[in-house]
């Protein structure tokens, strides 16, 4: 071979294997700043997302661990010390009902060769034989520089199980754990469609706590929410062999919904015996807390269509709170468009004033054995141009509002007091007429020198006059209350506790306040021939406030059965309609004979 070819090839070889090493040389350098580059990168990733409780796993191209995060470490029970080793245990995962390891299914992704994010949700990750979670997956590659095969794989898995949980709580009731009303917005649909499908009737009952903020202020926060905790497990326990879904929608509120409903007089007769129950269902100190609630129900499709059902429910639940403690309405659209616009009633008052649509009726009260009457109630009626007879109920609590209150007070004082003259000057029977105090009235701090001044015009004697206020208003304000009508007493008048037994009095106060006479709320006899708990407390208070010197008055006799039960209690007086409803004056005077 010639010489200088071999000494060419010698040089040749000996540029390309320089050339080689100074390749290697950079390529090694670029690889050490890349990849020092990347640690210092990971080092911030890792500082990022350890305390995250999204579990973060980073592989490389041959699926070593180079970081994984503490939620990782938990979640897949590995062990920490991992950097640099190879994947053992590894899980199972199912996409679109397919099982992959999970590492056979990142290496499935590995063809991709730009940085993106593959999300795979809802997927179920195997953690043992027995262990099965929900989890979003997010795959996601990290290319090291452009034009390079370097790359890692970030793994993030978002563990659905704690979200499940907080939606879970998110439709539960904090105190009670209850569905709440967003539950049950979202459970109505399905029970629309149900009841579609079986053509039946579907009911909602809406029942809130009578008097719950003035319950809470006398026994407390901490007891009145043992009273919400009790109802709600009496609710679970009634709705576990019944078609019925039972939700605590807001503070003192329970919706049930009924399903497969035959009538509203089905629904009704659930709801008063839930009535019947609450009144013995909670004790303080071994004495049963006498608790009532007011209850809206709408059906459909008697009550309106599906979409507005629910709204319908609060509406009916509103108006039966306006009728009083413990009463159930039904919602009907016919009934609603006769409802009372309270803009027209608050316009009209004064007019109404004017023009004499307010006139004065009234209730007898008798006397026992004798069953004579001996007084009666003043009650105020509306005879409306438009609506015609309005009850007390639908204008006396707008009246409250807008402090109309007292002048119709005045006027009925007035009447009064000029009727029972009438009376005395016709020789009719004297009698004692109750009067109906608010504590607007009062509030007005000349409520005793007006009454001073009627009575000195009318020339009527104080003693056929009596002054009701209801037990839950003389709770309020119990300071003026008392001072209030220790002076109206002082001038010869009597005093009466209305709705006893309503309004959670207690002992003390009941001894301290100036009333001659107590009358036991019409909700406490409704259910007295069937309920021994409730002859039990209306026996009681019987006794409770003759031992106080007090006579005792029991509203809502309807019956003789009524009747003979209360009598052999020891009531004094009667008030009901199995006697009479309230009449005209013009009526209830021919009750009352003249004086031989």
């Amino acid at each position: 071979m010639n010489e200088s070819l071999v000494i060419n090839i010698f040089l040749g070889v000996g540029i390309i294997f320089s050339i080689l090493g100074i390749y290697i040389y950079f390529l090694r350098k670029t690889r050490e700043k890349l990849e020092h580059g990347i640690t210092h990168n990971v080092e911030i990733f890792e500082k990022s997302c350890e305390n995250s409780k999204n579990a973060t796993l980073i592989l490389t191209t041959k699926n070593k661990i180079m970081y994984a995060n503490k939620s990782m470490l938990t979640l897949l029970d590995m062990k920490k010390k991992l950097q640099g080793k190879k994947w053992k245990e590894i899980p199972q995962i199912k996409v679109k009902e397919a099982w992959y390891a999970l590492d056979t299914f990142i290496s499935s992704q590995q063809q991709r060769k730009s940085q993106s994010t593959l999300v795979f949700p809802q997927t179920i990750l195997k953690l043992s034989e027995d262990k099965e979670i929900e989890i979003d997956l997010h795959l996601s590659r990290l290319l090291l520089a452009k034009g390079t095969h370097y790359y890692y794989d970030v793994i993030t898995i978002y563990d659905l199980t704690q979200k499940h949980a907080s939606d879970t709580m998110a439709h539960k009731h904090k105190l009670t754990q209850m569905p709440n009303q967003l539950q049950a917005e979202e459970d109505i649909p399905s029970l629309f469609a149900k009841i579609h499908a079986q053509k039946k009737k579907i009911a909602f009952v809406l029942m809130g706590f009578d008097n719950y903020a003035r319950l809470r202020a006398i026994i407390g926060y901490e007891e009145s929410n043992e009273v919400i905790i009790q109802f709600s497990h009496y609710l679970k326990n009634i709705i576990s062999d019944m078609n019925i879904s039972a939700y605590h929608t807001f503070d003192n509120h329970f919706l049930l919904i009924l399903t497969n409903v035959e009538s509203d007089e089905h629904v009704i007769d659930l709801v008063r015996e839930i009535q019947i129950k609450l009144t013995t269902l909670y004790k303080v100190d071994n004495v049963s807390l006498h608790l009532t609630f007011s209850a809206g129900i709408a059906l459909y499709p008697d009550s309106g269509s599906t979409a507005k059902l629910l709204d319908h429910t609060y509406k009916s639940l509103a108006q039966a709170q306006n009728y009083g403690d413990g009463k159930i309405n039904v919602y009907l659209p016919n009934k609603s468009k006769t409802e009372y616009d309270e803009t027209i009633l608050h316009n009209d008052m004064e007019e109404a004033l004017k023009r004499g649509d307010f006139e004065v009726y009234y209730q007898p009260i008798v006397n026992i054995p004798r069953e004579e009457i001996v007084a009666a109630e003043a009650l105020i009626r509306w005879i409306h141009p438009k609506y015609g007879m309005i009850p007390p109920d639908h204008f006396i609590a707008l009246m409250e509002k807008t402090g109309f209150i007292v002048k119709l007070g005045q006027f009925i004082v007035n009447q009064v007091l000029t009727q029972q003259k009438h009376w005395e000057t016709f020789g009719f029977k004297q009698i004692e007429i109750s009067i109906n105090v608010s504590m607007v009235e009062i509030a007005t701090g000349d409520y005793v020198q007006n009454v001073a001044r009627q009575l000195e015009h009318h020339d009527v004697s104080p003693s056929y006059v009596k002054f009701e206020i209801t037990e839950g208003m003389a709770m309020i304000g119990e300071t003026q209350t008392q001072k209030y009508f220790s002076d109206l007493k002082a001038l010869g008048v009597k005093i009466s506790l209305d709705d006893f037994g309503t309004g959670y009095t207690s002992f003390s106060y009941l001894k301290k306040f100036p009333a001659d006479v107590i009358k036991i709320d019409k909700s406490l006899v409704d259910y007295i021939l069937t309920s021994v708990e409730d002859q039990r407390i209306v026996h009681a208070i019987i006794d409770l406030g003759h031992n106080l010197g007090m006579q005792i008055v029991v509203e809502g006799i309807e019956s003789r059965e009524m009747v003979d039960m209360v009598t052999s209690f020891g009531c004094d007086y009667i008030q009901g309609y199995y006697f009479s409803k309230p009449l005209p004056a013009l009526e209830f005077q021919k009750l009352i004979r003249k004086v031989d």
